[in-house]
């Protein structure tokens, strides 16, 4: 008799943890439509929009060096890329991180990518004439940004070595709901996108300290690749991290959002923002957004 009371209320508890977990269709019908008007999707999608719409509120995001988005400019690029040693170029309406790529050194007239891969002119060139022909955008002509390369805080370098980590942050009409630092790994060839390889780890609210972390689905509690604890460690600069989310949302007129930042050493930056972010962070924390959302509908504090 006791075994099937401890069995009906852990299937109690499973049931009620499962209600409270955002599913794919509730997020769109109840979450990213209502809240995300279909005409302001653009701030979002379009990053260099992004970038001037954050600028204009004066929140802190990467020094945009160039933008290209006609063929005929790529024939006066050279003399303007070769002035700059290290820079990011990017697609701007492109998603999941394909089509970036970091450059870190300039030496002997070639430049060198985080990964130690030599890029000619003509690669850079072509590379870039490929993101104005829509390859990384599903066709649609595009934008090609040639940004500041934000070079990461210290301590969160020694958690993310192979490459720019950032923080997910989940926001709902102004308020901040749930957080993830995302870890770039070797598997994920630099990217901090959970799909590729990426390391998700859970940072809790309040205090801005990790608490746990999956790769692929799978709980860990050290990198992957370099052994390195990732649970327990306080996120520097934390309160302004959370403020500058905050802000962030505030100044783009959509009410659901994924905003990621990465922290570089003199604080923390805007990186982009997401009008459809994945419900994937409620498995890294291991608690659903439901309720939290409720309450915010509810018009009460969180």
């Amino acid at each position: 008799m006791m075994n099937l009371k401890r069995l009906y209320t852990a299937l109690k508890t499973d049931i009620k943890k499962a209600d409270s977990v955002l599913g794919m269709n509730r997020r769109n019908l109840g979450y990213v439509y209502p809240s995300n008007p279909r005409k302001y999707f653009e701030f979002a999608n379009n990053k260099l929009l992004t970038k001037k719409t954050l600028e204009a509120a004066e929140l802190s995001v990467p020094e945009t060096f160039l933008s290209v988005s006609y063929f005929y400019e790529l024939t006066e690029m050279e003399e303007k890329l070769r002035r700059l040693k290290s820079f990011v170029i990017k697609p701007s309406s492109g998603s999941g991180g394909s089509g970036i790529v970091v450059i870190s050194d300039y030496q002997e007239g070639d430049w060198l990518s985080v990964s130690g891969k030599t890029y000619t002119f003509a690669d850079l060139k072509k590379h870039i004439a490929d993101i104005i022909f829509g390859v990384y955008s599903f066709g649609l002509n595009d934008t090609a940004i040639i940004e500041e390369r934000v070079v990461q805080n210290s301590l969160i370098s020694e958690l993310s070595p192979q490459g720019l980590a950032d923080i997910r942050v989940i926001n709902y009409k102004g308020s901040n709901i749930k957080a993830m630092l995302r870890i770039a790994t070797i598997a994920s060839d630099g990217r901090a996108n959970l799909h590729q390889g990426g390391v998700g780890v859970a940072i809790d609210l309040e205090s801005g300290k990790t608490f746990s972390a999956q790769v692929h689905g799978e709980n860990i509690t050290h990198h992957p690749d370099t052994g390195i604890a990732l649970l327990g460690v306080t996120i520097p600069s934390w309160d302004a991290l959370l403020r500058l989310s905050e802000a962030a949302a505030k100044a783009i007129p959509l009410g659901y959002l994924g905003i990621d930042i990465a922290l570089s050493e003199s604080g923390p930056v805007i990186l982009e923002v997401n009008a459809r972010p994945g419900i994937e962070i409620q498995n890294i924390c291991g608690e659903g957004m439901r309720e939290l959302l409720c309450t915010i509908d509810a018009g009460k504090s969180i």
